[in-house]
C-alpha cells in the first residue's frame, strides 16, 4: 500500500489519529502527537512533520512503534517513521517543503503564531475578584499595549490560581490584536532543556538568535531555573538584551522575585524591575464566580446549592474546584441520578476528605485568636500589647511552618505586614521556645489542634 493515494493516506493517517488517542489518552495526544503533521508515506518510511525539536524527539523516543502498529492494521507497510521539523505556522511548508528550517527557527514552531495555548485560556474567560483583580488588570494592559507596558511583567501566586491563564491570554490578545508581532511562550523547563541541547550540539548562536529576536518572550514558571547556574547566565543575558531593545518580558513563578530559592541577587533585582503582581488564594466569593461561570457550559443544569457547597468546601485552588464540578458533571451523565449535595458528597469523599486537612492561614489565626483570647483585629492591627503580640508572633509562626505560603503571602494577612516582620516573628518563636518549657508546650498544643 505504499503507493496510496494522497487522499487515501490523508483519511488513513486521520483515523490511525483517532486510534491512537484512545491508546494514549486525550492528554498525551494533545501535548505531542496531535502536533503531528503527515508529509508522505514512500517506500515504508512514514514522513512525518514536527513543530519542534523538542516534540520531534519525544514522540520519536515514546510513540514510533505505536504509529507504526495502528498504521499497520490499516494496511500501510511503515518501517520506518521519519519527523522533521518544519516551521508549522505555515501549512505549505508543512506539507510539501523539502527544505530544513533555517537554525534560527529550529527547535521552536512558535514565532509569528504562538503554539501550545489553551483555548479555554482567555481574558474573557477569566474570573475576576479580590484576589487577582491587580494582575488581571496589568496583564490587560500588557496585551493591549503595542510598547512594553511595564517590563519585565512578573505574575506570581500558588499552583492553580491563574497564573498560566493569564500568560495563555495575553498570547491569544497579542495573537489576534498584534499578528504581526513575534511572540514566543515557553515553560522554564523547556527553555533549560533548549539551552542544553545547543550547548550539546554546539550551536549557542542559533538558540540567542531564537529567543533575542523576539518581540514578545513568555516564560511559565521561572522558579525552575533556580540552581542552574549555566541556565540562569543565559537567560540573565537574554533578558538583558530584550529588555535593553524594547522587547517585552512577561514571566511567572510560585515566588516574588525575591523569594525565587536558588536564584542569584543580580537576576532577582532584574526581575524585580518592572510590575510585580501577585495573585492571592481564592475567596469563597470569586470560588462562587468561577464556578457559576463554568457550570453555564455544562448540561445538565448545576443546582445553585451544590455550587455554593463546592464553593466552600474546595478551597485548594482553582484546577481542583474546577475538577471537581467536572466529576460531579460526569457522574449524573454517566450514571445518571439528579445533581445533589449528598450525591455532590459521594463523588467527591476523598477531595472533600482532603481539603478538609487543609490548614488556611485564616484557621490558624482564629485557633490562636481562640486561645489567647484576643480579638482577629487586634492580631492584625500594628498594636504592641505584650499579649498581642505574642499570639500574632505565633500565628506567624503557625503560618510559616504548617503552611505553603510564601513570607509576604503570611505578612498581608496580617493586616499588611512586609516579609522581614515574618521573619522576625518566627525566630523570636522558636528563640522563645528554648528558653520557656511551657511556651512550648503552647506551641505544641496549637499545633496538634490544628493538624488533628
Amino acid at each position: 500500500m505504499s503507493n496510496i493515494t494522497e487522499e487515501k493516506l490523508q483519511q488513513v493517517w486521520k483515523e490511525t489519529l483517532a486510534d491512537v488517542k484512545k491508546e494514549v489518552g486525550e492528554g498525551v495526544f494533545n501535548n505531542w502527537l496531535s502536533r503531528l503533521g503527515l508529509i508522505s508515506l514512500e517506500d515504508g518510511t512514514l514522513k512525518l512533520s514536527a513543530p519542534s525539536n523538542f516534540v520531534k524527539d519525544n514522540v520519536s523516543w515514546r510513540y514510533s512503534d505505536l504509529l507504526k502498529k495502528v498504521l499497520t492494521s490499516y494496511g500501510c507497510q511503515v518501517d520506518f517513521v521519519s519527523i522533521d521539523v518544519y516551521d508549522n505556522n505555515n501549512a505549505e511548508i508543512t506539507k510539501h517543503s523539502k527544505e530544513p528550517p533555517s537554525k534560527s527557527s529550529e527547535n521552536l514552531g512558535v514565532m509569528k503564531g504562538v503554539s501550545g495555548l489553551d483555548k479555554r485560556f482567555t481574558f474573557k474567560n477569566f474570573v475576576v475578584g479580590k484576589s487577582n483583580e491587580l494582575a488581571y488588570a496589568a496583564a490587560m494592559r500588557v496585551a493591549e499595549s503595542e510598547t512594553p507596558a511595564y517590563n519585565p511583567f512578573f505574575l506570581y501566586g500558588g499552583v492553580g490560581l491563574g497564573k498560566t491563564h493569564l500568560m495563555h491570554a495575553i498570547a491569544w490578545h497579542l495573537k489576534e490584536t498584534q499578528p504581526e508581532k513575534k511572540v514566543v511562550y515557553v515553560s522554564a523547563e523547556k527553555f533549560m532543556y533548549l539551552f542544553i541541547r545547543s550547548l550539546r550540539f554546539k550551536d549557542a548562536l542559533s538558540f540567542k538568535e531564537m529567543f533575542r529576536n523576539v518581540d514578545v518572550l513568555m516564560i511559565d514558571d521561572v522558579q525552575f531555573i533556580g540552581g542552574k547556574d549555566t541556565t540562569q547566565e543565559e537567560f540573565f543575558h537574554t533578558f538583558n538584551d530584550l529588555v535593553d531593545n524594547n522587547r517585552q518580558v512577561i514571566l511567572s513563578a510560585d515566588k516574588s522575585p525575591s523569594n525565587l530559592d536558588g536564584v542569584e541577587d543580580r537576576l532577582k533585582s532584574r526581575l524585580g524591575w518592572g510590575l510585580v503582581a501577585d495573585i492571592h488564594p481564592t475567596n469563597y466569593e470569586l470560588r462562587l464566580g468561577i464556578l457559576q461561570s463554568k457550570a453555564k457550559r455544562h448540561k445538565p443544569k448545576i443546582p445553585d446549592n451544590v455550587l455554593e457547597f463546592l464553593a466552600v468546601k474546595i478551597t485548594s485552588n482553582i484546577r481542583e474546584l474546577e475538577g471537581a464540578l467536572n466529576r460531579v458533571v460526569a457522574h449524573a451523565t454517566l450514571v445518571g441520578g439528579d445533581i445533589t449535595i449528598d450525591m455532590a458528597q459521594e463523588v467527591l469523599r476523598d477531595l472533600l476528605r482532603s481539603n478538609e486537612r487543609v490548614i488556611t492561614i485564616e484557621l490558624i489565626q482564629r485557633k490562636v485568636c481562640e486561645f489567647y483570647n484576643v480579638k482577629l483585629s487586634d492580631l492584625n492591627s500594628s498594636r504592641r500589647l505584650k499579649n498581642i503580640a505574642i499570639a500574632r508572633h505565633v500565628a506567624m509562626y503557625l503560618s510559616k511552618e504548617l503552611t505553603k505560603r510564601s513570607l509576604p503571602d503570611i505578612g498581608r494577612n496580617f493586616g499588611g505586614k512586609d516579609h522581614s516582620t515574618v521573619i522576625h516573628a518566627v525566630k523570636r518563636v522558636k528563640e522563645e521556645m528554648l528558653k520557656d518549657r511551657s511556651f512550648e508546650n503552647d506551641v505544641e498544643i496549637l499545633t496538634k489542634s490544628l493538624e488533628n
